[in-house]
């Protein structure tokens, strides 16, 4: 590690609940899991994206991602019983989050919201998240991200 690991919401929330996690930091260029995959010498499959997304009347949701897939915002509305879904714009979800866009975190939110994942995350033997800073990323388990969150299985990955 090139440089210190900072202390987040994230962390912290995490920390509260005796959650197990690994700590890491990259040099961060700009946003983006291929990014940090390349800087953590790890698989983009293995890399979850945060998305913090809405429905319907803009009631705000968090989508966890691989790196490598997107999301069908058609097939998440479907699941979820919503007319439609789309991204949240920059600033809300900075003001949802508490975190900035490149940095933000399903955990330690400022407000609490529904946490989807794609399913084929909660398979993997072990994954990366980012941490609430932009260039920190926790490693941990799907076993750790259910205990720490009410996490919602989703099949929407394209």
């Amino acid at each position: 590690m090139s440089k210190r690991s900072p202390v987040t919401p994230a962390t912290n929330f995490l920390d509260k609940l005796g959650i197990t996690y690994a700590k890491h930091t990259y040099d961060y260029q700009r946003k983006g899991s291929d990014v940090a995959a390349d800087g953590l010498g790890v698989g983009l499959h293995d890399v979850i994206k945060t998305l913090i997304m809405q429905r319907d009347g803009g009631e705000p949701m968090i989508v966890l991602q691989h790196g490598d897939k997107e999301v069908s915002l058609k097939e998440l509305a479907r699941q979820i019983g919503a007319k439609n879904v789309e991204a949240c714009e920059v600033k809300d979800a900075q003001r949802h989050t508490g975190h900035l866009v490149g940095g933000i975190s399903p955990f330690g939110t400022k407000r609490q919201m529904p946490v989807y994942a794609e399913e084929t995350i909660l398979q993997l033997i072990r994954f990366y998240i980012n941490g609430g800073h932009r260039g920190f990323v926790l490693e941990m388990t799907p076993a750790e991200l259910m205990k720490a969150l009410k996490v919602i299985p989703v099949k929407v990955a394209r």
